[in-house]
């Protein structure tokens, strides 16, 4: 088995090798995944990621793994807090990008700029090279955690501060990223991103950490299932999704209390189950 790391912003996964075939998640920037199986013919790799989704990917679009990216990925303990920000050649705005990223890439940070005052970093590419961008950008990176061990308070009130970060994104089928993003990449994004990682589709499943509980119980972060479609409780009858449908186009708020403005009967009509970690 062989493993490679996501060498470009977006790897988008594919449902089949063929060039044809729709897009199914997306594997961002410094992801460590396995290969699978390769399709020569359609330059598209089969891969896992570590959170055991599986989709192709351009061939190209994958950067081996060796002793130096190893060690890269030990020390990329940061990943990109911003919606989408260039990593430049220089820690100055005039300077030319080496790479664009969005929310979610993972980076090596070195430290700040010898001698600069207004923020800026150097940051280590998964290739070698080094890059700048102001620190606020960076936000710490958290790896999967212990669920036995989490602050349930802290926790909830985190992933949904995650989840907000994504307000106003369009939807994008298959998308997890600030530049669009499906129902159940929010909310599998915003677990990830605080060290849980849950089923990427729309539903419970197996072998992951949600597990069924009654609507009364539910509480902000905790999940609603419908059929196609997921999204993450605020609290109340508020929520928080991407959606196509309702008149919308992307992430926003919605509510089950009819008194609402932006009250969505149709998904009440046919919640099919609610979940949570806890």
């Amino acid at each position: 088995m062989s493993y490679a790391l996501i060498n470009t912003a977006i790897g988008t996964m594919y449902t089949r090798a063929d060039l044809d075939a729709g897009r199914t998640d997306e594997a961002l920037y410094g992801m460590k995944v396995e290969i699978l199986e390769e399709n020569a013919a359609t330059g598209r790799s089969l891969i896992r990621t570590h959170y055991r989704y599986e989709g192709w990917v351009t061939s190209t679009d994958l950067y081996p793994a060796s002793a130096e990216t190893d060690q890269w990925e030990q020390n990329a303990q940061h990943w990109l807090a911003h919606p989408y920000a260039d990593i430049l050649s220089a820690p100055k705005i005039q300077a030319l990008p080496l790479i664009s990223l969005t929310r979610g890439a993972r980076l090596q940070l070195i430290g700040p700029v010898e001698g600069d005052a207004s923020g800026w970093v150097s940051v280590k590419l998964l290739d070698g090279r080094i890059g700048y961008l102001r620190e606020h950008f960076l936000m710490p990176y958290v790896a999967p955690v212990n669920i036995a061990e989490l602050d349930e308070e802290t926790f909830r009130a985190n992933v949904v501060a995650t989840a907000k970060e994504y307000l106003g994104t369009q939807y994008r089928w298959g998308g997890k990223t600030t530049l669009g993003i499906d129902c159940s990449g929010l909310c599998s994004t915003a677990y990830m991103q605080n060290g849980v990682l849950i089923y990427r589709d729309a539903s419970i499943r197996e072998g992951f950490p949600v597990h069924p509980i009654d609507r009364k119980d539910m509480k902000p972060g905790d999940l609603f299932y419908f059929p196609g479609h997921i999204a993450m409780s605020l609290g109340g009858d508020l929520f928080i999704h991407s959606t196509s449908k309702g008149g919308y186009m992307g992430v926003v708020i919605n509510s089950f209390d009819p008194n609402h403005p932006h009250y969505r009967p149709d998904l009440l009509a046919i919640l099919k189950e609610c979940g949570s970690i806890f």
